[in-house]
């Protein structure tokens, strides 16, 4: 029974340790994704659109790139 548990445990720790990887590995994808500027391809094949009536440069509106200015 003691075995059981230790196993148990030992399964419980590394399935949590796993999870927390994984979500380290997403933030720094998403993290690199957002920062900079995007080219216009980038951005619509992302599900968004290129808006020229910003002042100084084109914005990358919806989609993945939202907000991040187009090359």
């Amino acid at each position: 029974m003691r075995i059981r548990r230790i196993l148990a445990a030992v399964f419980a720790a590394a399935a949590l340790a796993g999870l927390g990887l994984t979500g380290a590995a997403t933030a720094s994808a998403t993290a690199s994704a957002t920062a900079g500027s995007v080219t216009p391809g980038e951005c619509t094949d992302n599900g968004g659109t290129i808006d020229r009536s910003t002042p100084v440069l084109p914005t990358c509106r919806g989609g993945m790139y939202d907000g991040q200015t187009v090359d």
